[in-house]
């Protein structure tokens, strides 16, 4: 029987090479010099990876580009059109509707009949008040829709937060402005305030 030292070859001729540090420790591959292994990349949950950021074509993880917070802003100067700007044109149009129509609104209350003719002589500005609502309802689920795209995806998160809260707020905004308005103009109409 032979031994089992026979069964091994000899090493080559010559000098052995030293191991190197990834050899030494556990027997693990080295590679050959000039060359280094790098970890696989790992992306973090929602961050794509880019093979552009690696010298060697290997995708690394990195932040993501900066959005652009147009889509925020849009909705931010949507949002305030639709609770101020219309707030504001419908409101003077209700104060001269409330000025025009008070004195015969008020004579008709005193007879007992109402009709609804006291508004002939102002019913331009009855449509700029309508016209006015109906523009600050569209501008303002513009903005809410697009402040909460602008959330999501975050491109002008803080405007678009901003716009979702004026365009929830801007019908309340509406209401109370225009029924002031004409409430006072009802009033100076009618010679009630003195």
């Amino acid at each position: 029987m032979r031994a089992v030292s026979d069964q091994i070859p000899s090493p080559p001729p010559g000098p052995t090479p030293a191991p190197s540090g990834a050899d030494a420790g556990g027997g693990r591959y080295a590679p050959p010099p000039g060359y280094t292994l790098a970890p696989a990349p790992v992306a973090p949950y929602g961050n794509p990876l880019r093979p552009s950021d690696s010298p060697y074509g290997v995708p690394v993880a990195g932040p993501p580009p900066a959005a652009a917070a147009t889509l925020g802003i849009i909705a931010f100067v949507l949002s305030l059109v639709a609770a101020v700007g219309t707030s504001i044109v419908a409101a003077v149009a209700g104060y001269r509707v409330g000025l025009g129509a008070g004195r015969r609104l008020f004579d008709d209350a005193m007879v007992g009949s109402f009709d609804w003719s006291f508004l002939t002589p102002v019913r331009g500005d009855v449509l700029w008040t309508e016209i006015a609502f109906w523009t600050g309802t569209a501008l303002g689920i513009w903005a809410l829709v697009q402040g909460i795209i602008a959330i999501v995806k975050r491109r002008g998160r803080g405007f678009g937060i901003a716009a979702v809260v004026i365009a929830c707020l801007g019908p309340v905004v509406f209401g109370v402005v225009v029924q002031s308005l004409l409430a006072a103009g009802l009033a100076a109409g009618t010679g009630l305030t003195g």
